[in-house]
């Protein structure tokens, strides 16, 4: 067979078997979240982890599907609370939320930044930990203020019980917590990710953690490890640590996505203070 009529049957049989391969689904930029098919909910939401946390660290991280999904029901879940009341009389509705991370933002971003901190772990710990309210009854386990620090941890960072009631000292403290979370986990690939864990169970546990469940499989993604072993960990990583980095890359996702979950304004991130 001369060559012309060989290239001429190999583009019909590629054309022809074209149409069998799976294309993944790609997001529509003009859809909102609501608007997304499920597939096209996850692509955009991996899509979107995965450059949140190149800012964040300035390296690609490598999440496992299953951890994408995981930040996907995140996702879901909050994007839900725009049509529903919420906890808390409301405090929690995702447009209030936004609205109060809007007016924080600069001050948020200024502490970090003042650190060296990447500006996003200061934006998205408060929308986790307290939607952004500077709250002042302590909680069951005597936590106060937008940052949710401890009385015993805030003494260890300097900060009086009355400090933590101000914004600016315990956004201080937050990111010298990171800073030192970041420090401790530094040869891990997934250092930035492990600190927000370290932030709600301390980086003690943390190690332990990984020592019970990391191998040479799975260590490239620490944080993935953890949440798809977490059988292997206590009760308090089964019932709450296991959510928080995922709501984090939530959160993150959302507030750096605002018009596609029907929010108004810029990223939180674009609100610096003026100088």
């Amino acid at each position: 067979m001369k060559l012309p009529k060989i290239l001429t049957v190999l583009m019909v049989i590629f054309f022809l078997t074209a149409g069998a391969i799976h294309v993944p689904a790609q997001p529509n930029p003009g859809k909102t979240y609501e608007q997304m098919s499920p597939a096209e909910r996850l692509v955009f939401v991996g899509e979107q982890a995965r450059r949140i946390a190149r800012e964040m660290s300035g390296s690609e991280y490598e999440f496992t599907p299953t951890f994408e999904e995981d930040i996907q029901k995140a996702v879901t879940q909050y994007a839900q609370r725009s049509v529903k009341s919420g906890d808390n009389k409301g405090k929690r509705v995702l447009p209030s939320v936004f609205e109060r991370g809007q007016a924080e933002a600069p001050r948020l971003i200024a502490a970090f930044k003042a650190r060296r901190v990447s500006p996003l772990v200061g934006l998205y710990i408060p929308w986790i930990e307290s939607a952004y309210v500077n709250i002042q009854s302590p909680n069951s386990m005597g936590a106060v203020g937008m940052f949710q620090f401890l009385p015993k941890t805030g003494e260890h960072f300097g900060l009086s019980v009355d400090d933590l009631l101000d914004v600016e000292k315990s956004a201080d403290a937050a990111a010298r917590y990171i800073t030192d979370s970041i420090e401790a986990f530094k040869g891990d690939p997934m250092k930035e990710a492990l600190a927000l864990l370290a932030y709600n169970r301390g980086g003690d546990r943390v190690a332990r953690d990984l020592k019970v469940v990391l191998n040479d499989q799975n260590k490239q993604c620490s944080v993935c490890a953890l949440n798809a072993n977490r059988d292997k960990l206590d009760e308090t990583f089964r019932s709450e640590s296991v959510y928080y980095v995922p709501l984090f890359f939530a959160a993150a996702i959302i507030g750096e996505n605002p018009q596609a979950f029907g929010l108004q304004g810029p990223p939180l991130s674009s609100y610096e203070a003026k100088r």
